[in-house]
């Protein structure tokens, strides 16, 4: 088993810890209070059951009526179903509520949250937190703190009224408690740590799964499935491991207390009966004493659990709130700014303000790492074909992360229609952008989902008509539902999955198209036609490509190369195939790329 690297945990009922659980609770501690009352209102009534019991044995006793009792108990036990009735259902409700913001809290902060910030984890940890971790809160928030307050409430009711009926047996039972309370909190802490480890093994191998699962084709060809299953099990066992510490350390526990009560049972009733055999104690308040002894299990049981419960619903609370951490991208752009200001001066002065600039841009992928970019200072036209070429590594992706604002530079500035990307929020910068990937993914939904995604307000001859420039109108015709067929990565190709980006993108009409690549993974006809679409499009718009195909190099209208994050050169192909060694090289590159795909079309 691989070394556990987890930091140690730390005590199991620190007071921040606390207080992170309770501020999930907080917004519904009314209910909680409503909750609470009803619960004590159960444990008066349960408490109230022995002395009934012996008023029915006086009653016995004398010859008296047994009306009053009896009818007394049957009281006793509707009004205590209605009450745990309904205790049961408002705690129960405040649960799921609880769960239910947790969730979505986590789920919008990870959609609001940077790139790099959601990058930087395994995407099966964070999902763990929303699934698994809150179902652990559920229990702590809702439960727990009623529990223990009214357990304790109900321990000491027990044990007051023990004393009413007499305090020589309350005595006897005091010591045997005491001896039970203190074994249990030197087990307690023991417990809440190796929950809170097994969780964070839990969390480990939901990363590691889902990474593996979305590689299973490369995993599967590498013939390396049973690795793969033991850096995964590694993490499963150390999680098995320290829940099955956490179990022995439980049934530990509830052995020492249920013995604990054992014992002071067995200590009651031979006190007890040398009371009565001396007349100082009658056998009813014996019966009576007995039956709290009996019922004392009952909130020994409840602070136990809920003590439980609140150490693992710690551990979870923490973790999720951890996500808190994630770095949020902003929604706001400057105050008193118009998102929409800077386009139509360039337009309607006549003025030549490129849609997009890049002024001395530098950039990494952290505050230690070597610069993907360096002093990039590029202008996008407003309407034409712009292709950055270069090879791998060379940063051409980067650039298309800092203009999508998936990344920050450390030096420069961006501007979009001549106004500061500082300006701008995330999402005004995004809306005059529309980009296809180099890795298509779809997106879980329906093929009409995916379509919509960056415009719900399509119509049907707008999604037609985008359908038949990216050649996929024969597709959709021959599902068994059309656009409302649902999608999976398994169900379409690569070069299916870039022509549903490519037509979600061109749906979107937007200001600058940004293509990484996005040929890549079609044949020579499809590609032709894609290829109209970007010529097309350029003649309205600005349509930047990361360049792969020589087609799509040749048709541009500007290229840049870019080598080891640089620009070192810029022109038509006709200029660059004169004036740049390495330009040459690549397009050598990419016509035999080129050749090699004509020949396999033949």
């Amino acid at each position: 088993m691989a070394a556990d690297s987890t930091p140690p945990p730390r005590a199991a009922f620190d007071a921040p810890r606390l207080r992170i659980l309770w501020s999930f609770a907080r917004p519904h501690r009314r209910t909680l209070a409503v909750g609470l009352l009803l619960a004590l209102a159960g444990s008066a009534l349960g408490l109230a059951t022995p002395m009934i019991t012996k008023w029915v044995l006086d009653a016995l006793n004398e010859s008296a009526s047994l009306t009053g009792p009896v009818t007394a108990l049957f009281v006793l036990l509707v009004v205590g179903a209605a009450v745990s009735y309904r205790q049961w259902c408002m705690l129960g409700a405040v649960g799921e509520r609880v769960v239910l913001e947790a969730r979505e809290s986590m789920v919008r902060r990870f959609l609001r949250a940077t790139v790099p910030a959601l990058t930087r984890r395994p995407t099966g940890e964070l999902v763990t937190r929303v699934t698994s971790d809150t179902v652990l809160l559920r229990e702590a928030a809702a439960q727990s703190f009623v529990g223990l307050v009214n357990g304790a409430v109900m321990l000491v009711g027990s044990l007051v009224l023990m004393g009413v009926l007499d305090l020589v047996l309350l005595g006897t039972t005091m010591a045997a408690v005491a001896v039970t309370a203190a074994l249990f909190a030197l087990l307690m802490p023991g417990i809440g740590a190796a929950q809170q480890r097994s969780q964070e093994h839990i969390g480990r191998l939901g990363g590691l799964l889902e990474g593996t699962l979305r590689a299973i084709r490369t995993v599967k060809v590498s013939r390396a499935e049973e690795r793969a299953a033991e850096r995964i099990m590694a993490d499963a066992r150390s999680a098995a491991e320290y829940g099955i510490r956490a179990v022995r350390q439980e049934a530990l526990a509830w052995t020492v207390a249920g013995s604990g009560i054992q014992l002071a049972i067995i200590a009651i009733l031979g006190v007890g009966a040398w009371r009565v055999g001396e007349g100082r104690l009658e056998v009813s308040s014996l019966i009576a004493f007995l039956l709290y002894a009996f019922t004392l299990m009952e909130p020994v049981t409840t602070l136990s659990q809920n003590l439980t419960s609140l150490q693992a619903g710690m551990a979870a609370a923490e973790r999720i709130r951890q996500t808190a951490d994630l770095t949020a991208e902003d929604t706001t752009g400057e105050p008193g700014r118009d998102a929409s200001a800077g386009r139509p001066a360039g337009r309607d002065t006549g003025t030549q303000v490129p849609v997009l600039e890049l002024r001395g841009v530098s950039a990494a992928y952290g505050p230690d790492a070597a610069h993907a970019v360096t002093d990039v200072t590029l202008a996008v036209p407003r309407r034409g074909h712009t292709a950055i070429v270069g090879p791998s590594g060379a940063g051409k992706t980067t650039l298309f992360s800092l203009v999508l604002r998936f990344l920050e530079p450390v030096d420069g500035e961006l501007l979009l229609n001549g106004r500061p990307y500082r300006d701008h929020s995330h999402s005004e910068v995004r809306a005059r952008l529309a980009y296809v990937e180099q890795d298509t993914p779809v997106v879980p939904g329906t093929l009409r989902d995916n379509l919509l995604l960056a415009r719900p307000d399509a119509t049907e001859e707008e999604l037609r008509r985008v359908l038949h420039d990216v050649r996929l109108t024969e597709k959709v015709e021959a599902l068994d539902e059309g656009l409302d067929s649902p999608l999976s990565s398994a169900h379409v190709s690569g070069g299916e999955r870039q022509r549903i980006a490519l037509a979600r993108a061109l749906l979107r009409t937007p200001e600058v198209l940004l293509l990484d690549e996005a040929t890549a993974q079609l044949d020579g006809l499809t590609e032709a036609a894609v290829q109209d679409c970007i010529r097309s499009r350029a003649a309205t718009g600005a349509v930047v490509t990361v360049a792969q195909r020589l087609s799509t190099v040749v048709d541009a209208d500007l290229i840049v190369v870019m080598e080891a994050g640089r620009i070192r050169a810029r022109g038509t192909h006709g200029e660059l195939l004169e004036t740049d060694p390495l330009y040459r090289e690549l397009v050598a590159a990419l016509r035999l790329a080129t050749t090699a795909d004509t020949e396999a079309l033949t």
